[in-house]
């Protein structure tokens, strides 16, 4: 009932091996064109936004003040104007033109990355997705629903954060950074020295919080799977929470939940409160030093160590950039705050695509065809993982058109004998065949094509009740979906709704009652139109009346097919061609009604009570 206290894929991920990287690898490198041009883009829009301040300060010195000639890095000397006035308009035209360089690239670049990360990121929820499909049952009694919508969702939402914000920003850091250094090295090496001093103190403290932040990140990633989990079943069972009355009860857990995500998170937070105002606080003193060492030099000369002179233009060029240093420079808490949480989510993601599927087509399946509908179980033992075994040397046949029913106690074995022919789970030992082929052996679709199943917890897709009919046959015309329905039993109910069978059945079929449900189950399979039928308790919800019509129509479609029927009421099944009467795990008696009432057995004394003959 409760949630496990440690995130259900922790052996998984705790195995990924630099799981950005691997991200990089497997999604990003397919989609490197997206990502080279935004790259380019944002060099082109960084460096050019670069321009004005180096300008600005070559024109005071060259145009205004007339101290040195009017010269810029890498532009040769001929190219520029010689009379002041031409200068100054140089100036003014190549200053404009850079801010519309920066806009135009920088949309170039905003849309470049942005196809890329989101491109990425529909590949990677995509490729989840498709992966938590093929994984098999004993994956899914394991694991919390809750917790798989938390890194489909939540952690795959945190990498496209990351791919999108993260490194637009690096790069935009690494870019300004490079730039800004090269041309305040080449504006006055000295000063540059000064300024620049406090990134080795960044550097250090960026480590440090990378160190501590990392196992943070992955216990908060962890409590959002455990708080979805929790909501997810209460908000599932929110029936039996009211009929209870254990609305307190429920909201003291998801309380628990979230405190535990609260807790988790504030320690995240307390360590960032820590490191980004550190940041901003190094960066805002690499600007004070600098506007008081340059401004001193101005005014009185080279101080302490320095040498040389300080023109206004430099000076000025240094305190534009510097202020433009600061803001790159105090995002670094951002950035490194998105790639820890990026990194916690993707090991997440890929560790579930690292979970191994145990339940898939051999190398050499083979499609199974031109069914008959023979179905073996011989010397069949079965455990859940980690659990004792459940089913115990169970061997039976049933013949083609024969119908096999299994009676029992519940928790006797009855349904998981029943999945194990739909390869839902695989055999410890012994073997289930279908005309002598092996399940194992044949492709999974092959087989399910030709086995129908109506489990009795009747699941319904948010749609009309003709979608659910034809779930599986998505091309069945209405008429197919028709007649599917009146075997079923279930076309009267729906002629009389409003919208008849375009009737939205809401999510997992709310709208519908248990026996509607059931029925339009029934109808799902009946047009499968399959040679082998599964039935487990798939009457189970009807009343006594509606039971005896389905009954009538399940005769009629399985006497020429091959019907596996799990009952609990034994007048449905009185008439099958083999009993089987499974206890622990195992056939305690078989043969038909009348053999087994003879025997006066465990059958009888079930039949007994039912008929109402003996008290239980």
């Amino acid at each position: 009932m409760g949630a496990t206290e440690d995130s259900v894929f922790d052996q998984y991920r705790d195995r990924v091996d630099k799981p950005l990287v691997r991200l990089f690898r497997a999604y990003g490198v397919p989609e490197w064109p997206y990502f080279a041009a935004g790259m380019v883009a944002n060099v082109v829009a960084r460096m050019a936004s670069l321009l004005p301040p180096l300008v600005l300060g070559v024109a005071i010195d060259s145009v205004f003040t007339g101290d040195a000639p009017f010269d810029l890095p890498l532009v040769p000397a001929g190219w520029l104007p010689a009379t002041d006035a031409a200068q100054f308009e140089f100036s003014a035209l190549v200053i404009g033109a850079s801010f519309v360089v920066t806009a135009v690239f920088t949309y170039f670049y905003g849309v470049s990355a942005n196809l890329f990360a989101h491109r990425v990121m529909h590949e990677v929820r995509t490729d989840s997705f498709e992966k938590m499909q093929s994984l098999d049952m004993t994956f899914f009694d394991d694991k919390q629903t809750g917790e798989v919508m938390s890194v489909l969702n939540n952690d795959a939402s945190n990498l496209e954060v990351f791919l999108d914000d993260a490194l637009q920003n690096s790069a935009r850091l690494v870019v300004m950074v490079a730039g800004i250094t090269a041309i305040l090295v080449y504006e006055n090496w000295q000063l540059a020295v000064v300024t620049l001093g406090a990134i080795p103190l960044m550097v250090v403290l960026t480590g440090w919080f990378m160190k501590r932040a990392e196992p943070r990140y992955e216990r908060q990633r962890a409590a959002v799977g455990n708080l979805n989990t929790r909501l997810e079943n209460s908000l599932s069972g929110v029936e039996l929470v009211k009929t209870s009355a254990a609305e307190d009860h429920e909201t003291e857990r998801v309380r628990s939940a979230s405190y535990r995500f609260f807790r988790d998170t504030m320690d995240v937070l307390r360590l960032s409160y820590v490191y980004r105002p550190g940041m901003e606080l190094l960066a805002g003193i690499s600007f004070a030093v600098t506007f008081a060492v340059g401004g001193f030099w101005l005014l009185y000369g080279a101080p302490g160590p320095l040498t040389g002179t300080l023109s206004p233009g430099a000076f000025v060029t240094f305190i534009f950039l510097t202020q433009r240093f600061v803001t790159p420079l105090a995002e670094v808490s951002n950035i490194v705050d998105q790639y820890e949480n990026a990194k916690a989510s993707s090991a997440r993601v890929f560790g579930l695509m690292d979970v191994p599927a145990r339940v898939t087509d051999a190398p050499d399946a083979t499609e199974l065809t031109d069914v008959e509908g023979r179905v073996e179980y011989d010397d069949v033992t079965f455990g859940y993982e980690s659990d004792e075994d459940v089913i115990h040397d169970v061997s039976f046949e049933a013949e083609s058109g024969d119908t096999v029913a299994l009676v029992g106690p519940t928790g006797a074995g009855k349904s998981t004998l029943c999945k194990l022919l739909m390869r839902m789970y695989d055999v410890n030992s012994g073997a289930v065949s279908v005309d002598g082929h092996d399940v194992r052996e044949v492709t999974l679709d092959s087989l399910r094509e030709h086995v129908g199943y109506v489990s009795q917890d009747t699941f319904l897709f948010d749609g009309t009740i003709a979608e659910n009919v034809k779930y599986g046959q998505f091309d069945a015309s209405r008429d197919a979906v028709v007649e599917a329905a009146k075997a079923a039993d279930a076309h009267e109910f729906v002629h009389e709704l409003f919208d008849g069978y375009d009737t939205e059945v809401g999510e997992r079929g709310v709208k519908l009652s248990g026996g509607q449900r059931q029925r339009i189950a029934i109808a799902r399979a009946i047009l499968q139109d399959p040679e082998v039928l599964v039935f487990d308790e798939a009457t189970s919800d009807v009343d006594t009346e509606t039971e005896l019509r389905i009954q009538e129509s399940l005769d009629d479609l399985a006497a020429d097919r091959t019907a596996v029927v799990i009952a609990h009421r034994l007048s449905t099944v009185q008439n099958a061609d083999q009993i089987l009467v499974v206890e622990d795990g195992r056939i305690a008696e078989r043969g038909t009604h009348d053999d087994l009432l003879e025997k006066n057995g465990r059958y009888a004394d079930l039949w007994n009570v039912q008929a109402g003959l003996i008290e239980q």
